[in-house]
């Protein structure tokens, strides 16, 4: 009898005890739908929980909790379950009420989880730390899906085209103190459409995507078509220095933008060499270097070989472009004349280049020519040599150099000679041809102006000196 009296009494403190308790963080007292989760979820601020006690419902409740990780639950006071799962932090409050109650059956479940804090670093497009929400299913009972890797890197932005995505690094952390590293090859997920990790994330996640160590042009293709990666109509700003017709910076959009227009594609070489207004005759496309640094500041060098992408149909050649990029168009050591009229006729090449030819040619002026064009073509273009007045032999190449220095040169004639470098060169865009006079024609126009009608002695005087000059020059 004595036993039960004191049992008594205990519920009846205990009752006391709830009613005149009023913890803050309850927020309601009917139950709502819950969630199931994996096992591995771990608690923290913001996360909405619903605490349940068998048998004993005064205790029962919903909370949401603090972000320093603790609740407070009737009669005992502050609990600490930030880092535990629902499992540990069921036990966590049965061991509390172990002195109050026997044998406690407690039981938690998950109504509203707090977003996921994620950071990013390294090949991303803007790295950083992000909130990625956990999508809800429905139903009374519905489901958690945790965001995954691919859609934290859409996140930030997509990956950078100097990204290996091979070997994706997450760091996760279990509990105070421990910590795993996780690898993902992200590579296989997009061949394959499998993955035999589970790719989904968890809370203070570190994702770190590493730069490539060895280039594949193939993979950056492939990679750029899905939706992690930089969106294709994101423009990017890069340099085109070289063997082009206006070296310089061109933000580089994606279609053919040679005609100004914007279509759909990716901002590849192709897409920045149109911009600076296609390659020269004598460029080598077949060592363009692509220049490009990672996150880290590591450069990487590319080589680009256009003459494939052209003959053997590898688009991987044509690789796509990144923020900060530059392109080198190096000079050809030889010209191969077979090869000519094949890049001439290339989306890379400018349609016409503007050359000036001036002096003894038939119709002098500026004319607009075929990128293959040569000298002696050039000539014949402006009508060919007046007779009898130009000096065929030997006419005189001017060429502005793109670090602003003048090449001049004299160049021996001869219109049985193919391309040649140092007889019948390809003319480059704003050359200008100089077509001199030939000694006779420079012996008449000399006798004519000094036979010019004269009255005055002066030109009495001149004519013997004319001819003193004239012989001289026949002299030489």
């Amino acid at each position: 009898m004595k036993s039960l009296t004191l049992s008594t009494l205990r519920r009846s403190l205990l009752a006391i005890a709830l009613v005149i308790s009023s913890p803050q963080t309850n927020l309601a007292q009917s139950p709502t739908p819950t969630i199931s989760i994996n096992s591995d979820y771990y608690l923290g601020g913001g996360d909405n929980i619903r605490v349940d006690i068998y048998d004993m419902p005064q205790f029962s409740g919903e909370y949401q909790i603090p972000a320093g990780g603790a609740i407070q639950i009737p009669i005992i006071g502050k609990v600490s379950l930030g880092g535990l799962t629902l499992e540990e932090a069921s036990q966590t409050i049965s061991r509390a009420y172990a002195h109050i109650i026997k044998k406690p059956l407690v039981t938690i479940t998950l109504q509203a989880a707090r977003p996921l804090n994620i950071w990013l670093s390294g090949e991303v497009s803007r790295p950083g730390s992000y909130l990625l929400p956990l999508a809800t299913g429905g139903g009374t009972r519905p489901s958690v899906q945790f965001p995954t890797l691919p859609q934290a890197l859409e996140k930030a932005g997509g990956i950078r085209t100097s990204a290996d995505i091979r070997r994706v690094i997450i760091r996760r952390r279990l509990k105070a103190n421990q910590e795993v590293t996780l690898t993902y090859n992200l590579l296989n997920y997009l061949q394959t459409g499998q993955t035999p990790q589970d790719i989904t994330l968890r809370d203070g996640d570190q994702i770190w995507v590493p730069p490539q160590e060895k280039i594949n042009l193939a993979e950056i293709n492939q990679v750029s078509e899905s939706n992690f990666s930089l969106p294709a109509d994101q423009p990017r700003t890069v340099s085109v220095l070289g063997e082009v017709k206006h070296p310089g910076r061109y933000v580089a959009i994606g279609g053919d933008t040679r005609n100004g227009e914007r279509t759909v594609g990716q901002p590849t070489i192709v897409r920045a060499l149109q911009l600076a207004g296609g390659i020269t005759p004598i460029a080598d496309i077949r060592k363009i270097q692509l220049q490009r640094y990672t996150r880290s500041g590591r450069q990487q060098i590319i080589t680009i070989n256009l003459w494939q992408y052209l003959q053997e149909r590898d688009s991987s050649q044509d690789t796509i472009l990144q923020e900060g990029d530059s392109i080198f168009v190096p000079t050809a050591t030889t010209i191969n004349p077979a090869e000519v009229s094949i890049l001439a006729n290339s989306s890379f090449a400018p349609a016409t280049v503007q050359v000036s030819i001036v002096g003894e040619v038939n119709a002098p002026g500026t004319l607009k020519l075929a990128p293959n064009t040569t000298l002696n073509q050039a000539i014949m273009s402006a009508g060919g040599f007046k007779p009898s007045r130009a000096n065929s032999r030997v006419v005189e190449l001017i060429r502005l150099n793109p670090n602003g220095t003048i090449y001049r040169s004299q160049v021996a004639i001869d219109f049985n000679q193919g391309i040649n470098d140092q007889i019948n060169p390809l003319i480059q865009d704003n050359d200008i041809i100089v077509v001199r006079r030939s000694a006779v024609a420079i012996w008449t126009d000399n006798i004519n102006t000094a036979l010019t009608p004269a009255t005055n002695l002066v030109g009495a005087i001149l004519i013997p000196t004319r001819f003193i000059e004239l012989l001289r020059l026949l002299g030489n």
